[in-house]
């Protein structure tokens, strides 16, 4: 299958970044130095990324878990069956009408109620909780009130994915509390991958980027539907042992929608083609994005096409401890705002990656966080021409302490397909 390389990369992008730290442009309020010399004048509260091999990983999380809750005068954080459950106890809860909730207290053991015929599910997260199960013909929400306990003047943190229904269930037996979201608590600790995660996270998106290598020599794409095509990159990434497997392919005009829902449109010679897939491991995910050519692309698709690459490779080189997340959106955005494009980039630049395709952090213009060691995350710019084409070159990076590495390598040259 012959690949069409984009041009080699050069020193316009470094040119880019430096451009962020000329006040000239409106749209860079604040400049890069002056961040890093903000940072340097009042050092934010770094999360260390934890190393996992000599200890309980669950142990640790739950304990980490309990002193963000003191730091946050916050008593009790209530979590339903999500990824926080999974990654506070391993548990992976049945989401279902029938409530699974982690009691966890600010001081002390935590609890779970759950189900009495989903008691046996918890396994060894037993050793974590003290387990309180209910029948089917008793009030889940009164058993965990009771658990939970006097609340009058005290302060409940909810889990993001906790069921409306099972919060104002809860919410009518504990009178007297007031409540907040969780999500603030335990972002620290879900965001700073350790390296058992990190590890993790490498593997998967190896294996996904296997896939597309075998994908892009094999058949031709040109007479299938978008639903074949994306079955049959999919099914080559669940043989390397991924599950959970899902993905986006959008062609020709539809191409020109970044969420896509793949039908049954046939790709035809001049397509521009967007795979955007992954699938799950131990756990974690892959998430990856791909643009092909079907037959010889057009001058224009080129153009777009080196575009987009020097915009991921610009906010790759862009990734270091210390810069706020906003920053690396606005390298993306200025970069194909300064090629005439800039109101075809119709996302964010990317989104934080782990035991959810979507977490934090999120890097998006307004999000002043600032990059730590461990942070692992999408950068995937994009150009969408409505009716026309699109293109989006996605990779997952971790933040480490030199800089940004990149967990994926298939290619990013320009392939054109049959």
């Amino acid at each position: 299958m012959p690949l069409l390389k984009s041009s080699n990369l050069d020193d316009t992008r470094s040119r880019h970044i430096e451009a962020l730290n000329n006040p000239a442009h409106s749209a860079i309020s604040v400049p890069v130095n002056d961040f890093i010399a903000a940072l340097d004048r009042k050092t934010p509260k770094v999360v260390s990324m934890i190393s996992t091999t000599e200890r309980d990983v669950n142990v640790d999380r739950i304990a980490r878990l309990q002193r963000e809750l003191v730091e946050s005068s916050v008593d009790v954080a209530l979590f339903g069956p999500s990824a926080d459950l999974l990654y506070l106890t391993g548990f992976d809860a049945h989401l279902s009408e029938r409530l699974n909730l982690l009691v966890a207290p600010a001081n002390g053991k935590p609890s779970l109620v759950v189900p009495t015929l989903e008691a046996p599910l918890v396994g060894d997260a037993t050793r974590l909780v003290s387990i309180h199960s209910w029948a089917d013909h008793e009030d889940a929400a009164a058993l965990a009130a009771t658990v939970i306990g006097d609340v009058s003047g005290k302060k409940i943190a909810v889990g993001n994915q906790l069921w409306t229904a099972f919060l104002l269930r809860l919410q009518s037996h504990l009178a007297g509390a007031s409540w907040v979201e969780a999500g603030p608590i335990i972002r620290p600790l879900r965001m700073i991958k350790d390296g058992a995660e990190i590890d993790a996270l490498a593997e998967v998106s190896r294996l996904t980027d296997e896939a597309w290598e075998e994908f892009i020599e094999g058949p031709a794409i040109s007479e299938l539907t978008e639903v074949q095509a994306l079955k049959r990159l999919t099914d080559l990434t669940e043989r390397r042992g991924l599950s959970k497997m899902w993905g986006i392919c959008g062609s020709g005009p539809n191409a020109a929608s970044p969420h896509h829902q793949t039908g049954n449109r046939v790709i035809e010679e001049g397509d521009s083609v967007i795979f955007d897939w992954g699938g799950n491991l131990n756990g974690y995910n892959s998430d990856v994005t791909r643009t092909v050519f079907v037959g010889q692309p057009t001058e224009e698709f080129k153009k777009v096409y080196q575009i987009v690459r020097d915009a991921n490779q610009a906010t790759f080189e862009a990734v270091k401890p210390g810069v706020p997340l906003e920053v690396l959106d606005r390298v993306a955005r200025k970069l194909i705002a300064d090629a005439g494009y800039g109101e075809a980039f119709l996302h964010r630049v990317g989104h934080g990656l782990g035991l959810e395709v979507h977490e934090e952090p999120y890097l998006v213009e307004g999000n002043g966080l600032p990059l730590q060691t461990g942070m692992t995350f999408s950068v995937e710019p994009g150009i969408y021409l409505a009716s026309n084409l699109g293109v989006r070159i996605e990779d997952t990076v971790v933040c480490t302490a030199d800089g940004g590495e990149r967990l994926n390598h298939a290619t990013r040259d320009l392939v054109c397909m049959d």
